[in-house]
């Protein structure tokens, strides 16, 4: 595969690594290899001290970058609106920080008495694209819906067994990876990103 239609993707995230394989091989996009880091021999962990979703997916992705290699990081978050949007850009410490690390069951207490019509949320992702000459291109996803009252689901990860989606009664981590992929926050921006490429490397 030539490196021209190859894409670092700038996490050390095993659960992100597999759903931007699982997108790009869903819109069509197999041939653009992904690259690890752990596959370039590149051990990094850049400390996200942006504000912003697309400020700490900028700090990973030029980090993991060099010149003549495309590179492409993500940041993302849930935003829940009865929180004041939190835990939005520190929704991974959020989870880290809770008992057993389990941010969904620290979310449900926190959420304890708010009633359905005031649990909104949504998911928010912003993937940061640069170029192998160094060129950066923005994308961003945003999937709204609500916080329910329980854990459902065994697929995806994060907050996916306590969010649903607007609409619909299941909660994401009910839904297949193919569902899950065409209207998730990752899932949105990715296909948003792979529109780009394909302008760039012609049909794919």
């Amino acid at each position: 595969m030539s490196m021209a239609r190859s894409i670092l993707i700038a996490s050390n995230n095993a659960h992100k690594l597999q759903e931007f394989q699982e997108i790009f091989g869903q819109c069509g996009a197999r041939d653009i290899e992904l690259l690890t880091p752990q596959s370039l021999g590149i051990s990094l962990d850049p400390d996200e001290t942006a504000d912003t979703y697309a400020g700490n997916a900028r700090i990973k992705a030029l980090a993991f970058h060099k010149p003549g290699l495309r590179v492409m990081a993500d940041d993302s978050g849930l935003e829940v609106d009865a929180l004041g949007g939190a835990p939005g850009i520190r929704s991974a410490r959020y989870h880290r920080n809770a008992r057993n690390g389990d941010g969904c069951v620290a979310l449900l207490k926190d959420l304890a008495g708010v009633p359905e019509d005031l649990r909104t949320a949504r998911f928010r992702a912003v993937i940061v694209l640069v170029e192998p000459g160094g060129e950066e291109h923005v994308f961003e996803g945003v999937c709204e819906g609500s916080i329910g009252f329980d854990k459902r689901g065994t697929g995806g990860f994060g907050f996916d067994p306590v969010f649903r989606m607007a609409g619909d009664t299941r909660h994401m981590a009910e839904l297949s990876s193919e569902e899950k992929h065409r209207i998730s926050h990752r899932g949105l921006a990715g296909q948003k990103a792979i529109a780009f490429l394909r302008l760039q490397f012609g049909k794919l």
